[in-house]
């Protein structure tokens, strides 16, 4: 019996074994919760479906949040499958690469809209779509990162969209909490993902973390994957409109 035991998990955002959202996925089911994962077109099910299986989620789903029919697709899947739920997990972003390798000043109108949209945007989305399937009590989390409060090179409009992440979890943590639902972000360090490969800098962070950060180490996955049980579990039941960072300490350095 876990701290999890019985709570019902969406988690967006799995691609692979390296994913942030696969950290916490394996964390939560060794806690007892009970899963189900997105994956966004036929060829990232190939990935995501023998990762279900391996630790027996009960369902996976097609979930691509640029596409508004998506939405009322898995309210319906939801509904169908479990009438309730307890935490929905949201590891979702998404940019262009031309907008991360170029001056930010160059950033185009679409691919700013297109940062903000998925990265977001569907957060607010998600939450309107399925709070009303939510337990009392019920939690939800977004993956963040320091760069949308600090210049990180490279970043650029991702930057721009996770701040707005940020913000829009403290907007639905005050419009949901009448609903006994909490909001909060996890704000890892930088961790070599797939996501993170469209960064330039991701090499000259992990190695300036090793040197200045109080733990002198990077983090896992499975770091995260423990505090995203927490914000998960009735621990943090007290817990909401926060950005909780797991970082090894770097984001407290002045460098």
């Amino acid at each position: 019996m876990g701290i999890m035991s019985g709570k019902k998990v969406l988690i967006l955002g799995v691609a692979n074994e390296k994913s942030i959202a696969w950290g916490i996925a394996r964390a939560m089911k060794e806690q007892g919760a009970i899963l189900a994962l997105s994956y966004v077109n036929d060829q990232l099910k190939k990935r995501v479906e023998p990762l279900a299986d391996s630790i027996g989620a009960d369902f996976i789903f097609e979930m691509d949040v640029s596409k508004e029919e998506h939405y009322g697709k898995v309210k319906k899947i939801v509904a169908e499958k479990w009438v309730k739920f307890d935490v929905l997990v949201h590891s979702l972003a998404f940019a262009n690469r031309d907008d991360l390798k170029g001056r930010f000043s160059e950033t185009s109108r679409a691919g700013a809209a297109l940062a903000c949209d998925i990265s977001a945007f569907s957060l607010i989305r998600l939450s309107h779509e399925l709070k009303d399937l939510m337990q009392e009590n019920g939690s939800i989390m977004a993956m963040t990162y320091h760069g949308s409060v600090k210049v990180l090179k490279g970043y650029n409009i991702m930057g721009v969209a996770k701040a707005a992440l940020e913000s829009s979890a403290r907007y639905l943590a005050d419009d949901l909490g009448e609903q006994g639902i909490r909001v909060n972000c996890i704000s890892a360090g930088p961790i070599r993902t797939l996501a993170s490969s469209g960064v330039s800098s991701i090499k000259d962070a992990l190695q300036i973390i090793e040197e200045k950060a109080p733990l002198r180490r990077n983090v896992t996955t499975d770091d995260v994957g423990g505090v995203g049980v927490f914000l998960g579990s009735d621990l943090s039941r007290g817990v909401s409109g926060q950005v909780l960072y797991v970082d090894s300490g770097i984001s407290i350095v002045a460098m």
